[in-house]
């Protein structure tokens, strides 16, 4: 059996039984380095040389979780979780269902300003949720609605909108791949080309939030946070002065820099500087930051010790070569395999960025064998590149907001998280994109 699907399906299936995702890919990526014949030695000189690409990551999610802990310090969330409180506390009924509907509505928009305004990722996510979950609780919202806004809003933004992360992922990366692997398509067409997917990511949000999630959902009362959010600040005035100046340099210093490490660096020392966190705080703060993203950072860092081993194996290529061979010249059926086979990758891989070198060069010419269009192709490729980054344990696009819904240890990363994007975001996106593949 190839060892890429052995690898993926082992990973998969450990981490819906709630085996420790870290350990579901160590184990996973040394059973499909074996069952590949690499051998034990070679297995694991693969899985320590990718682990190193993953360090930059860790290291900036650490240093994006002490600002997150620098700004609850503040009291910049706590004034926002009073404001809101308050409006919840004078709401009915019918003024509760409008204040549901405007913090899902301010909660998508960050999220996908997050990936093409102010590209700054799932930075604010640690920042913004946490206060705001006394709120949920006492909206009775289903945090696995919020986990859906957030994904499609990490997902779709960069899918179809060619400005920051996604012009990096449509233009730099989906584009060059495929001019490289000698599709000739001019880069203008290729957000054209996802349109029809990002509507299949929009109709599986709609499902998530009105129809699955919709009634809501019991969490138990946690007093700690509510007296948190409930504090006395200080100067309030100052607070919010100090704290809008601090974010804003952080983003202005990522987006200079593009280094999420010295953005969030700079937002500690502007909360320092000014005394609202104190000096002798600071380790404090750090040290708080490492344990809020230590589990994030770590399963980056595995997820890129197990892409080494997929790649290893050689049996991503022999997995497509078997596709090709199966298909023939049947346009739908080599759809839906281009598409399956993409899904299992980015699966495993955990990143739509880091799978799109890797399929392109295999799916393209069996596009241009097989007869798709040049939007076809691009559809295809970029379509089963996405596929997976929503419901991967090891996807940021997962990993982001478990980090920020579970603050209270109320939201299990695989089953409120992964899970619900996996089928709502997933199986529309296997559709949809079998339907651009078809009529584009």
């Amino acid at each position: 059996m190839n060892a890429v699907i052995i690898g993926v399906l082992l990973m998969l299936v450990l981490a819906l039984v709630r085996v420790n995702v870290i350990v579901a890919m160590t184990v996973s990526a040394m059973v499909a380095g074996l069952s590949a014949g690499l051998g034990l030695n070679d297995t694991m000189n693969a899985f320590n040389s990718g682990l190193s690409g993953g360090a930059e990551i860790a290291l900036s999610y650490a240093m994006l979780g002490g600002f997150a802990v620098a700004i609850s310090k503040s009291g910049l969330t706590h004034i926002l979780a009073q404001k809101l409180l308050s409006l919840v506390d004078n709401s009915d009924e019918a003024h509760t269902k409008v204040l549901s509907f405007t913090i899902m509505s301010i909660i998508l928009l960050c999220a996908v300003a997050s990936q093409n305004l102010i590209p700054v990722h799932i930075a604010f996510i640690p920042i913004l949720i946490p206060p705001l979950l006394t709120i949920l609780n006492k909206l009775s919202l289903d945090r696995r609605a919020i986990a859906c806004i957030l994904t499609f809003g990490l997902a779709t933004s960069y899918m179809v909108l060619p400005y920051g992360f996604g012009g990096i992922y449509l233009y730099s990366i989906l584009h060059k791949n495929l001019a490289d692997n000698g599709l000739e398509i001019v880069n203008t067409h290729v957000p054209l080309a996802m349109i029809i997917p990002a509507v299949g990511m929009l109709v599986g949000l709609a499902i998530a939030v009105l129809v699955s999630y919709r009634k809501g959902r019991e969490y138990k009362h946690n007093e700690a946070s509510e007296v948190a959010a409930a504090r006395e600040i200080d100067n309030p005035k100052k607070v919010m002065i100090i704290g809008t100046v601090a974010v804003i340099s952080s983003l202005l210093a990522q987006n200079i820099s593009g280094s999420m490490i010295l953005g969030g660096l700079v937002g500690v020392m502007m909360f320092s500087v000014f005394g609202i966190v104190r000096w002798e705080q600071s380790s404090d703060v750090f040290s708080r930051g490492v344990a809020m993203m230590a589990m994030i950072g770590f399963i980056m860092i595995s997820a890129q010790g197990f892409a080494s081993v997929m790649k290893a194996t050689g049996d991503v290529a022999s997995l497509v070569a078997a596709c090709a061979d199966f298909i023939g010249d049947n346009k739908p059926l080599a759809a839906a395999m281009i598409l399956l086979v993409g899904l299992l990758i980015t699966m495993g891989i955990g990143s739509s960025f880091s799978t799109v070198p890797i399929i392109a060069t295999l799916f393209v010419p069996l596009c241009m064998e097989v007869g798709f269009s040049m939007m076809a192709t691009a559809a295809l490729v970029g379509t089963a590149g996405a596929l997976g980054d929503a419901g991967s344990p090891a996807s940021d696009s997962t990993l982001g907001p478990t980090s920020g819904l579970n603050t209270d240890g109320q939201h299990d990363h695989i089953w409120d998280s992964v899970v619900p994007t996996f089928i709502h975001f997933n199986i529309p996106l296997l559709i949809f994109g079998w339907i651009a593949a078809m009529v584009l």
